[in-house]
């Protein structure tokens, strides 16, 4: 399987090059730095990029994430899918500029993505963290959930499940500044993302819509506000939202506490880790 597309301004700096040895010659500020996998953010004729570059995840990491019956990420193609399909959902997400596979045996194949920076932006974790003790205005607070919900069911209805669907990889564009009239969300981090043709089965909507109640139930959220999730995802009236979907949404209560006490139990284990060390 081999595969390359190079798009400006890459098209025109590695003209005549092996993408996959100039991929690795990237210098910039490294994010995240694992056995198969290296994420970079690299600056080039004043843009910033970042570049995701995979080296094999080895028969072992593919043969453990079967056994938990987890698909495993093999490379740079589910992201570099995922985002050609977002852009055709009219789903605002980073533009991919580069992109390139090479290999047949899939435990050992290389490859790699480059998207353009979203800047100036904030995660919408980062940009809520204090809404409990600082609202923002009723109209914004409004506008986001409805452009959240939004994005979730055009991604649903067009055949995408994120799996790691939290509020952190939903990007707010600060400049200019967000207003109920005028405000752009951009999704990222899509690279365990599953296609379809067709809406992913409820399991995997389940976990997606999971994930995200269960990133936003510290942020002041009133149930008004979770009413017009379920409105505007759904595209339904609210009163037959709540009687259709209603074994669904005591599942995703239950699922998004569970979440978030195995998240404190974890956080709360690495501090206790940080504070035992000499």
């Amino acid at each position: 399987m081999n595969e390359v597309v190079l798009r400006p301004p890459f098209e025109r700096l590695w003209a005549g090059r092996d993408p996959f040895a100039a991929v690795e010659t990237l210098q910039g500020q490294v994010f995240r730095e694992l056995a198969g996998r290296r994420t970079l953010r690299v600056d080039i004729d004043g843009r910033g990029y970042f570049a995701k570059i995979h080296r094999g995840v080895g028969w072992g990491e593919i043969l453990k994430n079967l056994l938990n019956l987890r698909g495993p990420v093999l490379g740079a193609r589910h992201e570099w899918r995922a985002l050609e399909r977002l852009a055709e959902l009219g789903i605002d997400a980073p533009r991919a500029v580069a992109f390139g596979e090479r290999g047949d045996d899939p435990a050992r194949r290389r490859s790699f993505i480059i998207t353009e920076e979203l800047a100036p932006t904030v995660s919408l974790e980062d940009y809520c963290r204090d809404w409990p003790r600082t609202p923002p205005s009723p109209p914004l607070k409004r506008a986001l959930i409805a452009r959240v919900a939004d994005m979730a069911r055009r991604m649903h209805e067009g055949g995408v499940n994120h799996r790691d669907f939290y509020i952190c990889h939903f990007l707010l564009h600060t400049e200019p500044p967000p207003t109920p009239d005028a405000l752009r969300l951009s999704l990222i981090d899509l690279h365990r993302a599953q296609l379809r043709a067709c809406p992913p089965p409820p399991r995997w909507r389940r976990k997606d819509l999971a994930g995200l109640y269960f990133s936003a139930l510290d942020i002041g959220l009133t149930r008004r506000d979770l009413l017009r999730f379920l409105r505007i995802y759904f595209n339904a009236p609210l009163r037959r939202t709540l009687r259709d979907e209603a074994s669904l949404l005591t599942w995703l209560g239950r699922e998004a506490t569970r979440l978030l006490g195995r998240y404190r139990r974890k956080f709360a284990a690495a501090e206790t880790a940080r504070d035992a060390t000499p």
